[in-house]
């Protein structure tokens, strides 16, 4: 569903729903629309991350390994069923490859299906009710070797239970390249702080018990973008074991407007530069943002979920636009 971001919480429960079922994952494409397509991209799972350290929280297999070397034998054309909660219209069928990106993504491997299984009521959640003992009695492997479903077989955002596995989901070595490059050639010598300029859960909480969210923490004002940076600066240039690698730069991840010269004008005294990578690369932007010395993201965006997660399992500090929420008292004319 959607664009990368949903796609990455999708995958960590997935991921969780074939080790509960104890089932080798068939690691799926990332979905890409790019402009002026009609039809959507499937890129292989294993140009953007590693599969090695997935297998060793459990067994995976790439789409591109397993159509070539399981599927003839385990999925023979005559056996591809599809999975879904229930019939989709007015037809006994879940449609399967009906629409855009679904068609594309089995037509990428020649893929037809020859019927339909409703599973409901059986659902994801397989922390609590017992859920993976009933898919296992439901659907014992010797007679359905393959479940293959219509989405993605996750909810979203992301159970909490499930943030932990993001340590297993490690860049590949193509991305990091290009992260590396550009931190060591790119940006002056010295700490950098990321900012993503553009779910919930990642700061207000699974129940909201961190607070509700507000208009500037779903599109801050400059105004609060350039203080709250500067706060973050002085916070970071303060700090004991930080007085040897001050900020020297800004990087910064946006899909419009990277505001550059803003930034640049507003931190010129303090003789920090803003940033932006060279080229059109979500997905290199991602890595480097979670390589900063410090992220400031965005709280109601996916996209800042996934830099969150992997910060977190790694033990780096993160903030986010408009949270806390500032108070009334607050200067508005705060200058560093």
């Amino acid at each position: 569903m959607g664009r990368f971001g949903n796609q990455a919480d999708h995958f960590l429960g997935v991921l969780s729903f074939a080790s509960a079922l104890n089932r080798t994952l068939v690691l799926p494409p990332w979905v890409e629309y790019r402009y002026g397509e009609p039809r959507s991209i499937q890129v292989p799972f294993d140009t953007y991350f590693q599969v090695e350290p997935l297998q060793t929280f459990h067994k995976v297999i790439t789409m591109e390994k397993f159509m070539a070397e399981v599927a003839p034998t385990e999925w023979p054309p005559d056996k591809r069923i599809s999975f879904c909660y229930m019939s989709r219209g007015d037809v006994n069928s879940c449609k399967a490859k009906e629409g855009n990106p679904f068609g594309p993504f089995w037509d990428t491997y020649n893929v037809d299906f020859v019927g339909s299984e409703f599973y409901g009521p059986l659902h994801y959640d397989t922390y609590h009710h017992d859920m993976s003992k009933k898919w296992k009695q439901q659907y014992p492997p010797e007679l359905w070797p393959v479940l293959s479903f219509t989405g993605a077989p996750a909810s979203f955002p992301v159970q909490q239970e499930n943030l932990i596995l993001h340590k297993y989901l490690k860049w590949s070595r193509s991305v990091m390249k290009k992260v590396e490059e550009f931190i060591y050639n790119g940006l002056p010598k010295g700490a950098f702080i990321g900012i993503h300029l553009r779910n919930a859960p990642q700061c207000l909480g699974y129940r909201n018990e961190r607070g509700k969210v507000t208009a500037e923490m779903c599109l801050p004002s400059k105004e609060i973008i350039i203080r709250q940076l500067k706060r973050a600066i002085k916070n970071y240039n303060n700090a004991e074991n930080h007085s040897n690698n001050p900020v020297k730069a800004v990087f910064v991840a946006s899909d419009n407007n990277h505001m550059i010269d803003d930034l640049n004008s507003a931190l010129k005294r303090m003789n920090i530069e803003a940033f932006k990578y060279k080229g059109n690369d979500p997905h290199v932007d991602l890595a480097i943002l979670g390589q900063s010395n410090y992220f400031i993201g965005n709280c109601v965006s996916s996209y800042s979920a996934f830099v969150k997660r992997e910060r977190d399992v790694n033990g780096y500090p993160s903030g986010f636009w408009g949270f806390p929420i500032e108070k009334a008292t607050s200067s508005s004319h705060e200058e560093l």
